[in-house]
C-alpha cells in the first residue's frame, strides 16, 4: 500500500516548510525554503555551529550594516545548502520591515540573487518571498520582469489573489492555518474539512487563478491538521511542516484530489487598481488583521535573530 505522502504526491507538488536539512533529506520535497525564524532555530543546533561561525567570521564590523549583511550571507548559505539537496527552488525572504517600501525590497532582493549566483546558484533556483501588501506586489511585479522569479506570502484575501495574478508573480502562498485560527477565534466552532474556513479560502484562490487563467503558482500554506492538507489535494502545491510529513509518510492510503485545476484557458477579472485594493482587503477582518499580524510576527524573528548575530559578531 502506498502511503498518503506518496499518495499525495499523484496531485500536488510537496514543498517542505523547513530548512532543517535532515528533514530535506528524508520528505524529498521538491522545493523548501529559509528565512529568519529558521535561522533563528539554527543557531541552538549543533549541525549549524560551523556554517555560522563561517559565514559571520567573514563580516567586517557589528554595527547595523554588519548585522544585515550577515544575516543575508546566512540566509544564502543555508538556501545554498538546501539548493543541493532538492530539484526544485528555495524561497529566500526579504525582511518584512520593508513590506511597505517598494524601491527597499527591490534592492534587497537583487543583492540576494547576486549573492546565491556568487555562489553558484542560479536566479532559476531561487524564489524571492515577499509579504503581499500593495508595495510588496509592485516589487514583485518589477522583479519579475528582470528574470526574478517571486513567492508572495502571507497572502489573505481575494484581493491579494488578484492583484498577485494582475502582476505575474510566479507563485503565491495563501494561508490555511492562520486563516482558520482567526474566525475559530472570532466564532468559537470547531470546523470540519469539508468547512474549514481555510481550506475554502484556499480553494477560492485556485478557482479564481484557473478560471482567470493565470499562470501564476497557487500553494497552500500554513496547516494545522493532516485534514487540512488532504482537503486541499490538488492544489499544484502544498508546503508542508515536517511534523505533518512524517503523519503522511507514516500512514497508508488513498488521496482523493479535492481541488481540481482544467488546463482551459479561462477570462481573466478586471484588473484591480490600488484604491480597490486597499478598501477591499481593508473590508475583510480577518485578512487585515493576519496580514498585520503575520508582518509583526516575521519582522519579531527577524529581530531576534539580528540580536543574536550582533552578539556574535561583538564577540568575535
Amino acid at each position: 500500500m502506498t502511503t498518503r505522502l506518496d499518495a499525495l504526491r499523484e496531485h500536488s507538488l510537496v514543498v517542505a516548510d523547513t530548512g532543517d536539512l535532515d528533514a530535506i533529506r528524508r520528505y524529498r520535497p521538491q522545493d523548501a525554503t529559509t528565512n529568519p525564524s529558521l535561522l533563528l532555530k539554527a543557531f541552538d543546533m549543533p549541525a549549524y555551529q560551523d556554517l555560522i561561525d563561517r559565514e559571520l567570521a567573514a563580516v567586517s564590523g557589528d554595527d547595523d550594516a554588519a548585522v544585515a549583511q550577515a544575516i543575508d550571507r546566512l540566509a544564502v548559505a543555508k538556501g545554498c545548502e538546501i539548493a543541493g539537496l532538492i530539484p526544485g527552488r528555495v524561497s529566500t525572504e526579504v525582511p518584512a520591515a520593508l513590506s511597505f517600501d517598494t524601491e527597499a525590497s527591490l534592492r534587497k532582493a537583487r543583492e540576494l540573487i547576486e549573492t546565491y549566483d556568487k555562489r553558484g546558484v542560479g536566479r532559476e533556483r531561487i524564489l524571492i518571498k515577499l509579504a503581499a501588501t500593495w508595495e510588496g506586489i509592485r516589487a514583485a511585479e518589477r522583479l519579475e520582469r528582470e528574470g526574478i522569479n517571486c513567492n508572495l506570502t502571507l497572502l489573505f484575501s481575494d484581493a491579494q489573489a488578484q492583484a498577485c495574478f494582475d502582476a505575474g508573480v510566479f507563485l503565491v502562498s495563501p494561508f490555511v492555518g492562520r486563516v482558520t485560527d482567526w474566525y475559530k477565534q472570532a466564532t468559537g466552532q470547531e470546523y470540519a474539512p469539508e468547512e474549514d474556513p481555510g481550506v475554502q479560502f484556499v480553494r477560492g484562490v485556485c478557482r479564481r487563478a484557473d478560471q482567470g487563467g493565470h499562470a501564476t503558482v497557487v500553494m497552500g500554506a500554513s496547516f494545522r491538521t493532516v485534514d487540512q492538507v488532504l482537503a486541499l489535494a490538488g492544489c499544484p502545491r502544498l508546503t508542508i511542516s515536517p511534523a505533518l510529513l512524517e503523519e503522511l509518510a507514516s500512514s497508508e492510503g488513498d488521496v482523493t484530489p479535492r481541488v481540481k485545476m482544467s488546463s482551459a484557458h479561462g477570462s481573466p477579472d478586471e484588473a484591480i487598481d490600488e484604491a480597490s485594493f486597499r478598501w477591499q482587503h481593508n473590508a475583510d477582518p480577518m485578512a487585515n488583521d493576519k496580514l498585520a499580524e503575520g508582518i509583526r510576527r516575521f519582522d519579531a524573528d527577524h529581530q531576534a535573530l539580528s540580536r543574536l548575530v550582533a552578539e556574535r559578531l561583538a564577540s568575535s
